[in-house]
């Protein structure tokens, strides 16, 4: 894979926060550009702002297709530069910026999609990107390669040799001056890896310095702050993992544990999180005796957790915000939002500065170098955000890019939250988006279900799809069915066998719901959805036809037998993949010794279909594979009944804003034929 560089410019739009007596923010807002716009239209408008004020009336759907990637933005080293990934058609950009003027730098091409894997930076003057080739049919399996790109001298270097493992870019530790990278590396394939010190100059691998020798036939190390080598994991023909750990680089490995394959809740233990010099200790999100997920401390040199670090009395941790060198300074958790609890006093100030800056509005710092920088993303349900960089030592705020420039927020709908008791008592949470300026009365509506479907759920976020079909004047109820994550093990567990069954009725049960509220007109009722959720829609159009007066799919799963023959990683690793072979589909969890994948099928009960269907899916699809397309086409012809099928040039997760565009219109078409607004 080639990597190239492009040249951009642009303008900026900058507001500052003024710090008085107290804490006093005012904002002060200069006419400028978005951002990066004149090269990467696809992403940003480089309309003036005066210009950007005069939109349409109905926001055209164009503006809601295409995958942000400003997510993805991560600070250098020192906070001085900042980069984020470009989707630009096929093609995937980073572009780099300087953090106090946000100029553009340079635009570094990483070619298709496909080939690129992630960038991460190495001090203020170096990132390094990893690249990825598919080996086989299965998305899971590729050969990865680490490039260091140089932006002083805008020099490209290959770190790795020439013959090694397919396995190239597994990085242990980066120097902070951005001088060596410590990276696990198999000097041939077949072979347990070794660990390097590959200099980030251009050197080449001659220049490469052995660290870690093969040892115990481990196939992944750890390193410290340091990079210092430290602990190493073997796999077991059983799947067991035996851990060896040592304290210092004078000490010699020794066996902690064994780890049993299946067990679950002991190797969530072991997702090692860091290591810290000097210390055994580190970190490690598991689940307590209620199958909620905590922070607490492990004792790495005897296999033991420690004390509890954070607890939140209802919900699950998501992630932990790790500071290099120092560990936790945060948790994220997620009840009807995402939300980021502090533990850094001094950090929970500037977060409650920043909310207080930008009222009315949910506020995340997504990347920090210390506390000097700081990248702060700010959005809402009807606010699709915009990316700020945050000064502390100046108090100022730059706002770098609106998220969606060409979107209206004026035009967007409100969502509510809402709890939904199911027939079998069983409570569930919902997300209601109702369209704007019309009453709550009898409403054409749209039931959406999640993808996933397991440790998956809806939330109080932005999503583009519902604002669509809200400025449109639907309704859109998005029920965390059973099985959906977020909610404790016990709920997750409901889903167990109960795909196509309860987990339906689930769906069903919102509709009923929402017709009982009043709200949804019963005779307008269609179900949407993609990859899971796709075959939700399609499986309650086919169950429940008396329900649902049309139902669409974007790359929904039509054959359940063929989908896990296909790809055993289809729900993830780790504990769900294994919950998926273990106990999801087992007569003892279905209770029904007769149960057979087909009776839930699509492909197999087509020709019960009775209501308008509309199903696309994307012909480069890895995930749910395009021959699930086409296997529904052929079995809808054997059984004589017609469904609107679209073909899109694309994948799984439609990064190509032109198809989705596409893939939306001819949604929205459908709708208006089948389940008119008006």
């Amino acid at each position: 894979m080639e990597l190239a560089i492009l040249d951009s410019a642009q303008g900026r739009l900058r507001l500052q926060l003024l710090e008085g007596q107290g804490i006093v923010w005012s904002l002060v807002a200069g006419f400028a550009l978005a951002m990066v716009a004149l090269v990467f239209s696809g992403v940003v408008s480089a309309q003036p702002l005066a210009a950007q004020a005069q939109k349409p009336s109905e926001i055209p759907v164009e503006a809601f297709a295409g995958r942000s990637q400003l997510n993805s933005a991560k600070l250098s080293e020192s906070g001085s530069r900042f980069a984020f990934v470009v989707v630009e058609g096929d093609k995937r950009i980073l572009a780099v910026h300087d953090s106090d003027t946000l100029e553009p730098l340079v635009a570094i091409d990483l070619g298709d999609r496909e080939g690129f894997n992630w960038f991460q930076w190495a001090g203020d003057d170096r990132i390094l990107i990893s690249t990825r080739m598919r080996l086989t049919k299965l998305q899971y399996s590729a050969e990865t390669k680490l490039h260091a790109f140089d932006i002083p001298t805008r020099q490209l270097h290959f770190i790795g040799f020439e013959d090694q493992g397919w396995e190239g870019d597994d990085v242990l530790h980066t120097d902070k001056l951005g001088r060596y990278v410590i990276l696990s590396l198999s000097e041939r394939r077949f072979t347990p890896p070794a660990v390097w010190r590959f200099p980030l100059d251009g050197s080449g691998a001659s220049a490469a310095v052995l660290v870690q020798k093969p040892e115990k036939e481990v196939r992944q190390w750890f390193a410290d702050d340091e990079g210092v080598v430290r602990l190493g994991m073997s796999w077991t023909s059983r799947a067991d993992i035996k851990i060896y750990f040592r304290s210092g680089p004078e000490d010699r490995y020794r066996r902690v544990t064994k780890v049993k394959g299946g067990d679950d809740d002991a190797l969530d233990a072991w997702d090692v999180m860091g290591i810290y010099a000097g210390r055994d200790t580190g970190y490690a999100m598991v689940d307590d005796d209620d199958g909620k997920t905590i922070l607490r401390e492990i004792d790495y040199s005897e296999g033991e957790l420690g004390n509890v670090v954070y607890e939140n009395p209802r919900w699950s941790i998501d992630s932990v915000v790790i500071r290099r060198g120092e560990g936790p300074v945060g948790v994220r958790y997620t009840d009807d939002e995402p939300r980021t609890e502090w533990l850094e006093p001094e950090m929970q100030k500037i977060q409650s500065q920043l909310e207080a800056a930008l009222p009315g509005s949910r506020v995340r710092i997504i990347d920090s170098a210390g506390m000097d920088r700081m990248l702060v993303m700010q959005s809402g349900d009807a606010d699709p955000g915009a990316l700020y960089v945050f000064t502390p030592s100046r108090m100022s705020l730059d706002l770098f890019a609106n998220l969606r420039p060409l979107v209206d927020e004026k035009l967007l709908s409100q969502t509510q939250a809402h709890d939904i008791v199911a027939r079998d008592g069983t409570r569930m949470r919902a997300f209601l988006t109702l369209p704007k300026d019309r009453p709550a009365k009898g409403l054409p509506m749209v039931i959406m279900p999640h993808g996933g479907p397991y440790g998956v759920r809806d939330t109080m976020v932005y999503d583009d799809w519902t604002q669509l079909l809200a400025s449109r004047g639907y309704a859109v109820l998005r029920p965390n069915y059973r099985g959906s994550g977020g909610y404790g093990e016990a709920f997750e567990r409901l889903g167990d066998g109960q795909i196509g069954r309860a987990m339906q009725d689930d769906i069903d049960d919102a509709y009923d719901w929402a017709v009982a509220q009043g709200i949804a007109d019963p005779a307008r009722v269609c179900l949407f959805g993609a990859s899971y959720g796709g075959y939700a829609s399609m499986w309650g159009t086919l169950r429940n036809p008396e329900r649902y007066r049309c139902g669409a799919s974007f790359a929904g799963v039509v054959d359940w037998e063929d989908l896990l023959a296909y790809d055993s990683q289809y729900l993830g690793r780790g504990r769900i993949r294994k919950r998926w072979y273990k106990d999801i589909w087992t007569p003892r969890i279905t209770g029904d010794d007769e149960f057979d994948l087909s009776m839930i099928s699509v492909s197999d009960q087509i020709a019960r279909l009775e209501r308008p269907l509309f199903v696309a899916h994307g012909i480069q699809d890895m995930r749910v594979p395009f021959d699930q397309f086409e296997q529904l086409s052929k079995a809808a012809q054997s059984a004589g009944v017609e469904i609107e099928m679209l073909e899109i040039e694309d994948d799984h997760y439609l990064g190509d804003s032109a198809e989705e565009a596409r893939f939306l219109k001819a949604l929205l078409a459908f709708l208006e034929t089948h389940n008119p607004a008006d």
